[in-house]
């Protein structure tokens, strides 16, 4: 077996991009050159890796087990990096996190200091839904996930690192005949615009509306907390958002919070990961860095949310 690190790679990338053409994209390469790689990684196997039926590349059983054993491969090798970096008194590594939607607004500020003491550490950061949140942390995926409720079924570590208030807003035009602050019947008379199943602020919500004897007018469901936003902005109705999500638009006084009886609901936004995870040197650095920072990084970035 004569086969080498960078057949292996081209591979990977063959596989994830289910296609020649876009691994080569992926890769910087040439199509062709993709293609010798390829051609050559499947002279050292008498089993076919990959076969083209219409047009259209399938990988084989037995290229999904190659594969597998192929990006551990790759993990390893670049394990071995990052070790020599280690020892030469330079932290590297690759640090993987995964944030609930709203959490983009948090997580930078969490990361912006590490990156800058340790430049040579590779941050995967990817913003999804809870749902994907969960699965990610469960299948062990990630070092660490940033939620704001927690998972149920996980034996898992947290952290926490600062409270998610959320409130009713809606466009500063928007006006409603009831003075003072309303009570949790409100719910029912206005158009209120929903995040998609899986969404931690639409679990907070729920669990309010069941406690308040509520059923919510729901106008509109959407999937992201952007998208959300930019409804209520549009005036297409009202929404439970959190408050770090709308910093700018209180601001500029472009959406404004709604005074409801027993909100604002108010959860916390925690740094979580598996109870059992054995972590890397990268991961074990950045809960130190955290815990020791995250006072600061509250009073710099987010005490303004006591003005609420």
């Amino acid at each position: 077996m004569n086969y080498t690190f960078h057949q292996l790679k081209v591979f990977i990338a063959v596989v994830d991009n289910k296609s020649i053409t876009k691994a080569a994209q992926a890769l910087n390469m040439t199509q062709p050159a993709v293609s010798i790689q390829l051609k050559n990684l499947q002279e050292q196997f008498d089993i076919p890796l990959t076969e083209v039926i219409g047009r259209k590349l399938y990988v084989t059983v037995f290229g999904h087990e190659l594969y597998a054993i192929a990006i551990k491969v790759v993990e390893e090798l670049a394990n071995i990096t990052y070790r020599t970096q280690s020892f030469k008194g330079m932290l590297s590594g690759k640090l993987k996190i995964s944030v609930a939607s709203t959490g983009k607004y948090v997580m930078p500020y969490y990361l912006k200091g590490f990156l800058k003491i340790y430049p040579d550490i590779d941050l995967v950061m990817d913003v999804t839904n809870k749902t994907h949140v969960i699965k990610s942390i469960s299948n062990n995926e990630v070092d660490f996930a940033l939620v704001s409720v927690l998972p149920e079924h996980l034996e898992i570590e947290q952290e926490v690192l600062l409270p998610n208030k959320l409130y009713l807003t809606a466009a500063a035009d928007t006006t409603i005949d009831q003075p003072g602050k309303l009570n949790e019947s409100v719910f029912s008379k206005i158009p209120l615009i929903y995040r998609e199943e899986g969404s931690g602020t639409r679990v907070t919500m729920q669990q309010y509306f069941r406690e308040v004897h509520v059923v919510p007018t729901i106008k509109l469901e959407l999937t992201s907390s952007e998208a959300v936003k930019q409804a209520v902005l549009a005036g297409l109705g009202f929404s439970i958002q959190s408050i770090l999500s709308i910093k700018n638009e209180l601001k500029q006084e472009e959406i404004k919070i709604i005074p409801v009886k027993g909100l604002p609901l108010t959860e916390n936004w925690r740094l979580i990961w598996l109870k059992q995870k054995k972590m890397s040197i990268v991961a074990s650095a950045f809960l130190d860095y955290t815990r020791q920072q995250k006072s600061a990084i509250y009073k710099d970035h987010f005490s303004w949310i006591e003005q609420y």
